[in-house]
Formats: C-alpha cells, structure tokens, sequence
C-alpha cells in the first residue's frame, strides 16, 4: 500500500469547477525528474482526463521550481552500461497524448529540458516562467535527437533554429524561447499558474468541447498532409457542425449575448467521424 501512495504521488492531479485539470508533476526533490513509474501515473492520469466529460482542458506544469530537467540521472547511469535496452517497446509511446481530444496547456515553471521538453512540446500552448531555462541536452550526453525531437522541433521553430538547439544543446531562457516561437507566453513565476489558468478557463467556458477536438485533430493530422486533403477535410468537417447543437447554441450565445452552454465531450467522441469523409464541393 505504501507503494502505491508513493507512486500515486509522483503527479498529482485536481480538476476545478471550470473544468480544467491540473497535472503536476511532483518530484520536487528531484526537480521533477522523469522516472518510469513517473511516466507511468502520467499517461494513466492523461487517458482518466481525457474520458472524463467534466473535463475540458489540461494543464501540465511541475512542484517546487522545476519544470522537468529530463530523464533522472540515474537512469541515464543505468542505460549508458554496455548492452543496456531502453525497453520501448514495453513504455508508453511518447506521443500517445497527440491524439488527445482535449487541449493541452502546459505551464513551464523553471528548467525543461530533455524528455521534459518533449512534454512540453506536445501541449498546444505553452506559457513560461519568465527566468525558466530550456535545452534539447541529447548531444552533450552523447545522444541523437530523442523521442522524435528532431521531427517535432522543426515543426515549432523552423529548421534552421531547431538545428541550433539539437546540435548544440546550448542552454536558452524564456524570452529567447518565445522569440524563437518555442512558447507563446512569458509572464512572471508568481503568476504564471494563474496566467496558464486563466486561459483554460476561457477555452473551457466559451468555446465546445467537440470543434476543440476536431480543431486539434485537423492540426496536427494536417501536417502530414496535402494542400488539396486537408481542404477536402476541412469542408467534411464544416457539414458534421453544420446544423449542430453546438453551433446553434454557439450562435445563439452569440445573439443574446451570455455564456455558452456547450456539453461536455462525450468519452466515445472521435473527431475523425468530423473529417473521415472527406469531399470537395467542387
């Protein structure tokens, strides 16, 4: 039993009366180092957020001043021994959280780096304590790009800037992330919980839960795609909203000038059955 308290504990996770929630990572001691078992409550707190429908956005952040330096360097010790296995295939893919049908917040509170950068790139919107330090680390360990780092990088920060940031595993700071589009917002460290939440609570009140599914779901499925395929998409995508309660309780909202009242996404939603039968009206 203690165990489980213990590893229970490594991310903790509350959810408000707006329906946000809120996973901290939570190895202070450890500046929120990544562990397996970390990872591990991670991703099962992820599926529990995204299969509930009183939840409507995400926020990622860390305890203490961290917000997750990377892999724990012990395990670094352990794999870097001859013959040693990252056991992969047995792990939780990385990028699993990509198909999330919620939108995901993170809240970087300090240092992010490594695999702890990956987790921050795979939220939609980033905000960062102003001060936070940041660095991809791989090469001065002696690694390759990791858990597709040198796809995804290019894809927020151009190529040439992401080429910058693996090759040389310099160290950056907040500002020069956002400069570089890395994050989108820099606010001061007492504030940048608030600031994360706030956002979330705007998205989670006014906007629905279902065109925010399928918004992300065009997103990053479209990167992969044609011109011509995602406009096809996109116009399949416009007839499943047309005539739905969304949209009418969206325009309605509007015209009488309240609050939405959008339902809460329902677990069996798949924002594929949007865009699945793509067409051209022409």
């Amino acid at each position: 039993m203690p165990d489980e308290f213990a590893e229970n504990d490594l991310v903790l996770y509350e959810v408000d009366e707006d329906g946000v929630a809120t996973l901290t990572l939570n190895r202070p001691e450890r500046r929120n180092a990544w562990s397996i078992p970390m990872e591990n409550r991670f991703f099962a707190l992820l599926d529990e957020a995204a299969r509930n429908p009183a939840v409507r956005v995400v926020i990622i952040t860390g305890a203490g001043r961290a917000f997750c330096p990377g892999m724990d360097m012990q395990r670094l010790e352990q794999n870097s021994r001859p013959g040693q296995s990252l056991g992969l295939h047995a792990r939780v893919p990385m990028y699993v959280k990509r198909d999330m049908p919620k939108p995901l917040i993170a809240a970087i509170n300090g240092a992010c780096a490594g695999i702890g950068l990956v987790q921050a790139l795979i939220c939609d919107v980033r905000f960062a304590a102003r001060g936070a330090r940041f660095t991809t680390a791989f090469t001065r360990r002696g690694l390759a790009g990791e858990y597709n780092l040198p796809y995804v990088l290019p894809r927020v920060v151009g190529v040439e800037n992401a080429l910058d940031l693996l090759l040389s595993g310099r160290v950056f700071d907040a500002d020069e992330a956002k400069a570089l589009g890395l994050v989108s917002r820099v606010v001061d460290p007492d504030e940048l919980l608030d600031a994360a939440r706030a956002y979330a609570r705007d998205i989670a009140r006014n906007c629905s839960p279902r065109a925010m599914a399928v918004v992300r779901h065009q997103v990053y499925g479209d990167l992969d795609r044609t011109f011509t395929d995602a406009l096809a998409r996109s116009y399949s995508a416009m007839e499943f909203f047309a005539g739905s309660p969304d949209f009418r309780e969206g325009v309605a909202s509007f015209t009488e000038k309240r609050e939405p009242q959008f339902e809460g996404l329902p677990p069996d939603f798949d924002p594929e059955d949007a865009t699945h039968d793509a067409f051209l009206p022409y």
